[in-house]
């Protein structure tokens, strides 16, 4: 018989001569340990007072200490790493990211890309590519998303497309300790840094760079055909009214120029400007890229006015493609290159 147990007998009474009146008896329960009842004689309490004291007091003061406003907590740090985003901000992401927010559909692409789509648990209205994407929950649209929705869901990370998302909540989403990572390519190499860094925060690094390097192959096969072809002056028509086209800051701008053109707003400053359909018409495009079709349905379907004057039209260059490949910085951007460069130089690609 354990010790515990013969002294437990003696208070109760069962060891006849040698029984402790039960009044005589000092009760303990120690939840901590395993449920244990323990039960001292009246002469023992006094010491058993002072050893359980010395141990709880310690530990009475750590916890009042944790409990004041900015104490820390007992649990261990969340390790994180720093990565820097396309406006130079050094980001602490945590080193396991397993709930992302998306605000933009290129990203949303790129994360599903890199084979973490299970990851995301927020998205833009705007995010229909892949099929998946439009099963996830929506936080509003690209330019209005709802920070209460957002802090609801419990990402660790939100991606943002562009700078001029971050003002508007990331202070809030700071103060709930999300980090806010912003991508912002003006290029296709933009692109590819785009995918290499969500597939870092990701932890799919090797997959990332493995669709990289396959869209690398298929962008060096498209300037390889078009190198030895004339550029072909090309107005971007991204709407018809008000005129707007694609600017330096514009990453299909890039595109173009891979594709064998030469954009006449490559020097416009901005990536999306309001544009003149006179200075248009004047600059005597040999081909028109109208961006129509995939998400936008049939917006941007017809030639602006002017333009029906110019070569570009006289000669039935007007190009209809579709506007998620050119108007998205995701892994879908070469396709609209691929699209692109075909339509403006057949001849190159004959078999």
């Amino acid at each position: 018989m354990q010790p515990f147990e013969r002294l437990a007998e003696r208070c109760s009474g069962r060891t006849g001569s040698n029984r402790i009146p039960l009044t005589a008896c000092y009760l303990m329960r120690v939840r901590e340990v395993s449920g244990i009842l323990l039960l001292l004689p009246t002469h023992e309490r006094t010491w058993c007072r002072r050893i359980f004291l010395s141990a709880l007091i310690p530990f009475l003061f750590l916890l009042c200490q944790c409990s004041q406003p900015g104490s820390q907590s007992l649990a261990p740090p969340t390790a994180t790493r720093e990565i820097v985003d396309d406006v130079g901000r050094g980001v602490s992401v945590e080193v396991e990211v397993k709930r992302v927010v998306s605000l933009a559909p290129n990203l949303t692409e790129i994360v599903y890309a890199v084979g973490a789509g299970e990851t995301l648990v927020g998205v833009t209205s705007y995010c229909d590519y892949p099929a998946e994407a439009q099963r996830v929950a929506k936080v509003g649209d690209t330019l209005h998303p709802s920070v209460e929705r957002i802090i609801a869901l419990r990402p660790q990370v939100v991606l943002v497309s562009t700078a001029s998302q971050l003002e508007a909540f990331a202070r809030q989403l700071d103060s709930h300790h999300i980090a806010v990572f912003v991508t912002d390519p003006r290029d296709l190499e933009g692109v590819f840094r785009s995918i290499q860094q969500v597939g870092l925060i990701l932890n799919r690094q090797d997959q990332a760079a493995q669709l990289v390097k396959e869209l690398r192959a298929r962008t060096a096969a498209v300037e390889a055909a078009v190198k030895t072809r004339p550029p072909i002056n090309v107005f971007y028509q991204l709407s018809d009214e008000p005129l707007y086209t694609a600017g330096k800051d514009a990453f299909v701008t890039d595109l173009i120029r891979r594709a064998g053109g030469a954009s006449i707003t490559a020097a416009v400053p901005g990536a999306w400007p309001k544009y003149s359909a006179e200075s248009a018409l004047a600059a005597r495009p040999e081909a028109v890229i109208l961006p129509t079709g995939g998400s936008t349905g049939t917006g941007n379907s017809f030639l602006t006015s002017a333009l029906k004057r110019s070569p570009a039209a006289i000669n039935g260059k007007v190009f209809k493609i579709n506007a998620d490949h050119l108007s998205r910085p995701g892994p879908r951007a070469v396709k609209g290159l691929e699209e692109m460069a075909r339509a403006l130089h057949p001849e190159a690609f004959k078999q």
